[in-house]
């Protein structure tokens, strides 16, 4: 019978481990980003890149059946860092939407203030001034 578990519990470990090593570069972004620094994300390294597709694949291998017959102190451990890993991936998300909506809204101030400086003056003449209008400054692209 510890034949058939014997596979499950090295699978189990390098997903604990993978989760632990994806957890340490999602908290240095979070730094990274909240000392205004977004170069120093780790998480855009090819590195880590390549961990998390591991860990997706890895992850989507590992049935709950499958976890359950592990002995119970791997499969308590498994448990906590899936939900620390859960944890920061929101941490992260949120403060990942908390910069684009910062970058979001000065590019568009700033096209704003591009546009008003472009837009015609008024003039009290007999004929108005130009109907058509420039396009803008910048496109938006309200998904991303």
């Amino acid at each position: 019978m510890s034949d058939c578990l014997d596979p499950i519990e090295p699978k189990i470990e390098r997903v604990i481990h993978m989760a632990t090593r994806l957890i340490e570069a999602l908290e240095a972004d979070i730094a990274a980003l909240e000392r205004g620094k977004p170069a120093e994300m780790r998480t855009t390294h090819p590195e880590i890149q390549k961990l998390t597709a591991v860990y997706g694949r890895e992850t989507a291998g590992l049935t709950p059946d499958a976890a359950a017959k592990a002995p119970a102190p791997l499969r308590a451990s498994l448990l906590a860092v899936t939900k620390a890993f859960a944890d920061v991936l929101a941490r992260h998300a949120r403060i990942v939407i908390r910069v684009r909506n910062a970058s979001d809204g000065m590019i568009r101030a700033i096209a704003e203030e591009v546009d008003r400086r472009n837009a015609p003056s008024r003039t009290y003449a007999r004929t108005p001034a130009s109907a058509t209008r420039a396009p803008g400054a910048m496109l938006f692209n309200s998904v991303v």
